[in-house]
């Protein structure tokens, strides 16, 4: 395993569960306005497919987007300040938690609509493909984005016209209290990549080195002139929907596997087996908390 990359994976990790953490907070206290859709869980899919893409691309990201803004290098106390409504924030305290934007970044925007983003990538990926540079979108959704009518058609497009999009569906198998299998005819959302005849992939979305392979791969294939795949990446919603719902619509045993299959502790001990030493990992952690401590006096 690489160091430096695999460093890398677990500090944009790290950084992400920690944000979230005090999120959660800010929102048990009252201190944020609307509700926050947490990304408890995913940290593997953010870090590992941000670090596959350049500075120059473009991501969408959905309403559970902080992971996907923190990964991709925004400035937490700009985030800070724009979910507690500040003018200080990326949208100047306007979008709030399903809003942040950071164009300077490449991101076009977190998206309270579900299946919002995925026309928006089609769009950017039309707009790179006119301008002739190599620019390639990610556009994350989830599961039940996938059923979204925007879904087949923006692939569709993306198809026909080979723009150099990378759909990354983060499959946490609930779309608010419903299970994706009680709602679709097939086992996984990248098969569906043969109706329009593109890549599609399953992964372990627990992984951060497994989704940067097979992002890589897609964002290389795109930026080559192919045109779009569809990686899947498996993995969990540790809280429920939003803060606040308790989730009692999911078995136990899927918090057990959660837990099980969390990227932060097993990555961890990866990095331990001859890859980086105690000392390494704890500044990494302490580099974390510091640059969190210094979002919080901006914010």
């Amino acid at each position: 395993m690489n160091k430096e990359l695999a460093k890398r994976f677990y500090s944009d990790m790290y950084k992400i569960r920690r944000f979230e953490q005090e999120v959660f907070e800010f929102y048990k206290t009252g201190q944020m306005a609307g509700l926050a859709h947490l990304y408890i869980g995913e940290e593997a899919v953010a870090a590992g497919a941000c670090a596959a893409i350049e500075a120059r691309d473009y991501i969408a990201s959905t309403h559970r987007g902080h992971g996907h803004l923190v990964a991709r290098g925004a400035d937490m106390g700009r985030m800070m300040a724009e979910i507690l409504g500040k003018e200080t924030g990326y949208s100047k305290g306007k979008g709030g938690s399903m809003h942040i934007m950071a164009m300077d970044l490449g991101i076009l925007g977190a998206n309270g609509i579900v299946g919002g983003g995925i026309p928006m990538a089609t769009g950017a990926g039309y707009s790179a493909k006119y301008r002739g540079t190599d620019q390639v979108t990610l556009c994350f959704f989830g599961d039940s984005a996938s059923n979204q009518g925007t879904f087949h058609e923006a692939v569709n497009m993306a198809a026909a016209w080979k723009l150099p999009v990378v759909f990354l569906c983060e499959n946490n198998s609930y779309g608010v209290s419903v299970n994706i299998h009680s709602v679709t005819n097939t086992d996984t959302i990248a098969v569906r990549a043969q109706a329009y005849n593109i890549p599609g992939k399953t992964v372990d979305g627990n992984d951060p080195v497994t989704v940067y392979e097979a992002v890589k791969e897609a964002v290389d294939y795109a930026r080559e002139g192919n045109g779009p795949s569809i990686v899947e990446c498996m993995t969990f919603r540790h809280q429920g929907h939003y803060c606040g719902d308790p989730a009692n619509y999911r078995p136990a045993s899927y918090m057990e596997e959660a837990h099980k299959k969390d990227a932060i502790p097993n990555m961890r001990k990866r990095l331990l087996d001859g890859v980086a030493t105690e000392e390494e990992i704890l500044a990494v952690e302490k580099a974390v908390e510091d640059e969190m401590e210094a979002a919080f006096r901006m914010s």
